[in-house]
């Protein structure tokens, strides 16, 4: 077996069998093919569509084909991507919505069009095969995503599908039992992290659904993601961090975004090595937080960079998200519920009582006084960043603020965030796409619902209503909906690494699921 070959080998099966904790960083796209891939990313329209390929030889031959031609006169590098790989079609690019059909019915069939079934896996593709059915987002991405697929869980419910919301989360706990936690997506080079971590919201979902036994049956899948996280946190020092977990001078143990490796995302690769060309600091030191950015979902917005707007100064693994350590509150929740479920009064308590130490030092230091909502911290010095975002709506969706500080946080997206059409991500125009004009259907949700829990519900009301209203113009416009909308009106969304993509799971799951929650505030059209 040639170096080709092992690299192969080692990128596309050899991360499947290794547990995650231990796992290292293997050989990514750049090695097997060399410059051609550099090369062939510029040359695409859609850097992505490299890593999705599936090549039609060895990859050994395709480079070495590549070093031969590539310098002849005539060479056409386009035609010869094709030539050798056969590239992937954009999820859902062939449907056509039927104008006879209002969104609920378009919401409704459009699932047919994004479901995927299991396949034997083929070991010339970065995707990793699933046990049972599952549904993508759509456009660029083919592939099932961890935090993308609870929203798009809602509308599942709403149509009807409890099939594809059980075999979704059999196929999140088969993951989780084969690389020791949830992947970004079910891609190879997505391995090296995960995504914020919905598991477990999941599994209380279904469970309202189908009863608390489910709880217990997927216990040691849940305790299995919670020690993923919390991967070296006993011997951990005060002051110090290991991976995803940080340890406070005071002993307090709250969570970050990371990723295992310090390289640029193969997925991403010429973005990448670009952003750090652009930095004074090592390469790796950006490569690893453009990576744990990606871990957080939010990639990018300027609450991840240190000025705010130049993406080489991101500083994702410097930060204490109130996000992240709500969604992990939720975890250690569930545990203590599912242990329940199993007859265990002790394990049951033990995670209680973490999650309420938990909840307590979210309240306590993730709480920014001046800004009256919740905000990254830096974890030296315990300084906030003083950005105002939509991740200070988790403390209320998974009932941690207290009452003084839902009130807070309901004025602030009032007066700051709320625009004409929704509310917008971040007051920050930096170009990112996870910042102002854009809305993201997710964050909607879980404000909206946040707002409820805390009987702020004229202003749930106000939120839904403008994000359905927006939804549902463009619709009736282009008969489609989109991945995020530009909640000020002035244009539909933008910016960002890529165009904006239709489909789109995530916001149809939303969209499903608040118009049955509001069916009074404007007609579905």
């Amino acid at each position: 077996m040639n170096r080709f070959h092992r690299l192969l080998a080692a990128l596309l099966l050899g991360l499947a069998c290794a547990p995650a904790a231990a796992r290292h960083c293997v050989a990514g796209f750049p090695e097997i093919y060399g410059p051609l891939f550099a090369d062939a990313q510029r040359a695409l329209p859609d850097p992505k569509a490299m890593v999705d390929a599936i090549p039609r030889a060895a990859p050994a031959a395709i480079a070495a084909e590549y070093a031969a031609r590539r310098d002849a006169p005539g060479f056409d590098l386009e035609a010869f991507i094709a030539e050798c790989f056969e590239l992937p079609h954009p999820a859902g690019g062939d449907y056509r919505t039927d104008p006879a059909h209002d969104v609920v019915a378009h919401i409704d069939r459009l699932w047919r069009e994004l479901e995927r079934r299991p396949a034997p896996g083929d070991a010339r593709s970065s995707l990793l095969p699933l046990p049972a059915p599952y549904v993508v987002p759509g456009g660029r991405y083919d592939e099932i995503y961890y935090w993308d697929s609870y929203f798009t869980m809602l509308g599942l419910l709403e149509s009807g599908r409890i099939d594809l919301v059980r075999s979704m989360v059999a196929n999140f706990a088969a993951m989780i039992e084969r690389y020791g936690h949830v992947p970004n997506g079910n891609r190879t080079y997505y391995l090296s992290r995960s995504q914020p971590p919905f598991f477990a919201a999941m599994v209380a979902l279904l469970a309202d659904h189908d009863g608390p036994g489910v709880l217990a049956t997927y216990l040691p899948t849940l305790e299995r993601e919670h020690a993923f996280w919390m991967d070296g946190a006993e011997s951990l020092a005060p002051g110090t961090a290991h991976r995803r977990v940080v340890r406070l001078a005071d002993g307090t143990l709250l969570n970050r975004y990371w990723d295992d490796c310090d390289t640029p995302r193969d997925e991403s690769h010429i973005m990448d090595v670009a952003t750090a060309a652009a930095s004074p600091r090592p390469a790796p030191e950006v490569y690893r937080n453009l990576r744990a950015g990606a871990e957080s979902g939010w990639d990018f917005s300027s609450r991840w960079l240190a000025d705010g707007r130049s993406l080489h100064t991101i500083r994702t693994v410097e930060l204490l998200p109130p996000d992240l350590n709500s969604l992990l509150h939720a975890l250690e929740s569930t545990l203590a519920r599912a242990h329940a479920a199993a007859g265990d009064a002790d394990a049951s308590a033990a995670f209680e009582a973490r999650a309420a130490r938990r909840a307590e030092a979210v309240r306590r230091l993730l709480w920014d006084d001046n800004e009256g909502v919740f905000t990254d911290h830096l974890f030296e010095g315990m300084a906030s960043t003083g950005q105002v975002t939509l991740a200070t709506v988790y403390p209320l969706y998974f009932g941690i603020a207290d009452e003084a500080q839902a009130r807070s946080v309901a004025r602030v997206l009032r007066e700051r965030l709320l625009q004409r059409h929704g509310l917008a991500t971040t007051t920050v125009r930096s170009g990112e796409q996870w910042d102002l004009p854009n809305g993201w259907a997710p964050l909607q949700w879980l404000a909206i619902r946040g707002l409820e829990r805390y009987g702020e519900h004229d202003l749930a009301r106000e939120v839904a209503t403008r994000w359905i209203r927006r939804n549902l113009e463009l619709f009736a416009r282009q008969r489609k909906l989109v991945e995020k909308y530009d909640v000020t009106g002035e244009a539909e969304a933008g910016g960002g690494e890529y165009p904006l993509q239709d489909g789109f799971g995530w916001t149809n799951g939303v969209l499903r699921a608040l118009l049955a929650r509001y069916p009074d505030t404007v007609a579905p059209r």
